[in-house]
This record gives C-alpha cells, sequence and structure tokens, in this order.
C-alpha cells in the first residue's frame, strides 16, 4: 500500500472515530443536563469535592466504557488538574464535566471534553454545551466546526479594538502565579477593549476558534482545560504559543491563543 493511501485511510479512520466520540460526548452531556437546574448547596470542601465528583462520575459511567470500545489500547486521563506530557502512545484525555462548578451553581457555562491525543498531539477533539445543544469538533488538518458549520478565527488587528478573556487555571493556586494572573488583566486592561475574566477555559477558547473572543491567556492549566480548545484554535486559523510567544507544549507554564492578526500584540502586553 502507498504511504498516499495508508495516510488516506487513517485520516477516514480518525473521521469516522471523531463521529463515534460525538456521539459518546453528546450521551454524556445528556445525562449532565438532567442533574442540571438547582443550586447544590454545600457547607464545607468535603461536600463541595462530592457534588463534584457525582457530576464526574455521571459522565463517566458513559464516556469510559464508550470510547475505550473504541480505541481498547488508549490510554485514560479524566483528572482535569493532570498536566504535563504523557506517556508515549494514545491517550483519551476527557473532562468529564467542564466547568463543573457552575453546573452545580445553575450556571450555563459547562460542558463535556473529550480528546484523542497521540503522540502527545491532540488529534481530534468534541466539545459539547448540553445546555445549548451545540457541538464543536475538530480534527487534525480537517478544520473546525460547531454542528457542521466551519469554525473561523476572528480578522481583527487591533488590539486595541479586542474583547479577550482569561480563566482562573485551579481553585488553590500558587501565590506567584495568583499575582501574574492578576497583573495580566490589569496590562489588558489597558491595552484591549473589554476584558472577561471566568471559568471555564475551554468555553473561552470555543469563542476564539469561532471569531467571537480575539484572544485568551491562561497561566499554569491542564491538559483537559486547554488541548480541545488548542486544537479548535488552530483548525480554525488562529495561533497558539506560551505567554512569550513560544510555541505552546502541556508542560508550558502559560497558555495564549489569539487570532493571528492580534497574537504579536498580546504577546507584547502579557511580557510586560
Amino acid at each position: 500500500m502507498s504511504e498516499t493511501l495508508q495516510t488516506t485511510d487513517a485520516a477516514a479512520s480518525d473521521a469516522d472515530l471523531l463521529d463515534q466520540t460525538s456521539v459518546a460526548v453528546r450521551a454524556a452531556g445528556s445525562a449532565l443536563r438532567e442533574r442540571f437546574g438547582e443550586v447544590v448547596r454545600y457547607q464545607n470542601r468535603e461536600e463541595l469535592m462530592n457534588a463534584l465528583a457525582a457530576n464526574d462520575d455521571t459522565a463517566l459511567d458513559i464516556l469510559r466504557p464508550r470510547l475505550t470500545r473504541l480505541r481498547p489500547d488508549a490510554g485514560w486521563v479524566e483528572d482535569e488538574l493532570d498536566g504535563g506530557a504523557l506517556p508515549p502512545g494514545e491517550w483519551w484525555v476527557v473532562d468529564p464535566a467542564e466547568g463543573n462548578v457552575n453546573h452545580l451553581h445553575a450556571l450555563p457555562d459547562w460542558a463535556v471534553t473529550a480528546t484523542l491525543v497521540r503522540e502527545n498531539q491532540p488529534v481530534l477533539t468534541v466539545v459539547h454545551l448540553p445546555l445549548t445543544g451545540e457541538t464543536y469538533t475538530a480534527l487534525t488538518g480537517a478544520g473546525a466546526y460547531v454542528d457542521g458549520r466551519p469554525l473561523h478565527v476572528s480578522r481583527t488587528a487591533d488590539l486595541g479594538l479586542s474583547l479577550v478573556a482569561t480563566s482562573q487555571a485551579r481553585p488553590d493556586e500558587d501565590k506567584n502565579v495568583v499575582r501574574r494572573v492578576g497583573s495580566s488583566i490589569t496590562a489588558m486592561l489597558f491595552d484591549a477593549l473589554v476584558v472577561r475574566t471566568s471559568v471555564p477555559a475551554t468555553l473561552h477558547l470555543l469563542n476564539v476558534a469561532a471569531g467571537r473572543i480575539d484572544a485568551f491567556w491562561q497561566f499554569a492549566g491542564a491538559r483537559a482545560d486547554l488541548l480541545p480548545g488548542a486544537l479548535l484554535v488552530t483548525e480554525a486559523g488562529g495561533r497558539i504559543s506560551d505567554a512569550e510567544g513560544r510555541p505552546w507544549t502541556p508542560q508550558s507554564e502559560s497558555f495564549l491563543a489569539a487570532a493571528p492578526g492580534v497574537h504579536a500584540q498580546a504577546v507584547a502586553t502579557l511580557s510586560r
């Protein structure tokens, strides 16, 4: 078999896998939607963690067996706070309830995500928003889509006219990272048109891919936060790097995704 034909067959296989992954992610989203509506009350950290885990388990009970059947030899990552490089091979990186704390507070900003990573590169991703019914997908080399419609990043070329966003990486972040987040928000308040600050990161990155937000940045972070959006943004024509403009990897200490026209300006602001 020729190399060209092998490549074509692999692409077709990944496209079929993306479709089947979408079915699994939407099913998990439906289960979480049934749990959504009332604010979940908790009085201490233990009760909070139990409530978060209950949502995660609801989605994982659907996702884990279905995705494992699709790729039996792939590893499995479900801790949304994990970071760094993965061992060689294929891995499912899953966030069963991205924006879980929002779900508990009856806020609409949450999703279910699944990303297949091959040799530390995201190959395909599915992000489903159960409350709107939207499903965002990306496949390496094949573009990014929402419900089959192609996505394209903003054509804005002036940071001063841009809507930008950032997100809190984790609840118990290092104090130095917290201070860096604060100073970066201050810098962007001077240089950008509007600054949004909220969780989760993935939803901001969907908006970058769709051209609704011009740039997103975050310090620290985790694979499950950033890999789905990184693939969506790059396949939608955007640029990703660390906050200083260097190539981004899951080991990087910062992350920036932006429309090409404002990427360099965002780097200059964040590097001050």
